[in-house]
């Protein structure tokens, strides 16, 4: 299945980004605009997870043309193998921009497990993860479809929508804070903290698509139920 739908009385970060988008949209589309002035004048569409549409979560070529994109010019399939990520929510703009989000809840969430993949698709994630590497001049010997593989894989589908397709794409992390149903960090600096170790341990620092991505931390007793 590409389409998932969603239960609506969960918990985490499945519950976080689904309050955020749907009861919250001013909070999240306003701290967008703030990080990127490049987007102020955008009038936002929340394409997922939205309540109507069973608060589904998409992925491979639905998520393509639930984005408004046409599968058969951005072939995503050429990049990754099907089953591919399943995004937490994403957006596209009046004005042509998209906007990708992952949301976390606690710090163990950020250690992924490695691909299961076939040895076939593992190939090709290889393939994908290496051209994204080489783009953003990582020189490392570090497996991206090993640990923290969640990451590395929405930051090569970046790089799939602005470098290959020159689409205007943006990757949001969000990072809910006191979170307690999933013992999550109490602060900013606790998730800061975790995220150091990530980026070190990919060799990840300002690179070509820096200025394309955002950290961003949300109280989640800023949220409106």
């Amino acid at each position: 299945m590409t389409r998932i739908k969603q239960k609506s009385d969960g918990h985490g970060s499945l519950k976080n980004i689904q309050l955020l988008i749907n009861k919250n949209q001013n909070l999240i589309d306003n701290i967008i605009k703030n990080e990127f002035a490049e987007l102020t004048k955008d009038i936002i569409y929340w394409k997922s997870p939205i309540e109507h549409d069973d608060f589904a979560e998409y992925r491979d070529n639905d998520f393509i043309e639930r984005l408004g994109l046409d599968r058969k010019t951005i072939q995503l399939d050429k990049f990754w193998p099907t089953r591919g990520p399943q995004w937490d929510a994403f957006a596209a703009t009046k004005e042509g921009n998209i906007i990708l989000v992952e949301a976390k809840a606690n710090i163990p969430e950020i250690v992924s497990p490695a691909t299961n993949a076939g040895e076939i698709s593992k190939k090709l994630i290889n393939e994908s993860l290496n051209k994204t590497k080489v783009y953003l001049g990582i020189n490392n010997d570090i497996d991206w479809s090993g640990k923290f593989y969640q990451y590395t894989n929405r930051l090569a589908h970046l790089y799939f929508f602005r470098v290959i397709h020159n689409k205007p794409t943006y990757l949001l992390n969000i990072y809910f804070i006191g979170d307690k149903s999933v013992s999550g960090p109490e602060t900013i600096q606790e998730w800061k903290g975790a995220l150091q170790v990530l980026y070190s341990y990919l060799g990840i620092s300002r690179h070509k698509l820096s200025k394309y991505m955002a950290d961003i931390f949300i109280d989640i007793k800023n949220l409106k139920k």
